[in-house]
């Protein structure tokens, strides 16, 4: 929290008191609370999205094919093309779900359906308000992707390697061959 903007707020909420006025005392002790909220990252409970009106609103989003709710903060969604599965898609879906109440409290878990490999296949998580891998406050880290991205990590190694000596045995196949059909220095080969 901005320690000029928490002064002026306990300022007018003080003058607020001395003068009587309930009215902006309210106001201020709210907006108060929201930034501390905002700075501790808690959703605000008592503004949830609408689960249904959510769905609805995300549907709307170009190129969503599909959307639903893994429990009270987790929403999936399947893209209907590769490269619609970025966080910039995340970002519309969150601004589609913002009139709806506090997006604090809703993690984007995005998926493309037409993906062929496991890379495109990889789901993309991002809580609405917050940076990717950033969480709010009491908001339990899901695993949504079937296979974890230390193992797609381990397997991208593996494959990595086993190419590399694909590579090398080609090498030195094609050395073995030109050496075998090279003919020595001074002798000419019978045709």
């Amino acid at each position: 929290m901005d320690p000029a903007r928490v002064t002026a707020q306990m300022a007018a909420i003080e003058a607020a008191a001395l003068t009587g006025d309930q009215e902006a005392l309210k106001r201020n002790v709210e907006a108060m609370n929201d930034d501390f909220r905002r700075a501790i990252k808690l959703p605000d409970g008592t503004r949830r999205v609408d689960p249904e009106a959510a769905r609805a609103a995300a549907r709307k989003v170009e190129g969503v094919r599909s959307v639903v709710w893994l429990d009270r903060e987790n929403l999936f969604v399947i893209v209907d093309r590769n490269e619609l599965r970025s966080y910039a898609t995340i970002d519309r879906i969150c601004k589609a779900l913002e009139p709806l109440g506090d997006t604090l409290g809703v993690v984007v878990n995005l998926q493309s359906g037409a993906a062929t490999t496991g890379d495109e296949l990889e789901i993309l998580s991002r809580n609405c308000q917050l940076a990717p891998g950033d969480r709010a406050l009491l908001s339990r880290p899901r695993q949504i992707d079937v296979i974890s991205p230390e193992i797609r990590a381990q397997h991208k190694a593996n494959q990595a390697l086993a190419e590399d000596e694909e590579l090398r045995a080609r090498q030195e196949e094609a050395l073995r061959i030109i050496e075998q059909t090279t003919p020595e220095p001074g002798k000419h080969r019978p045709d």
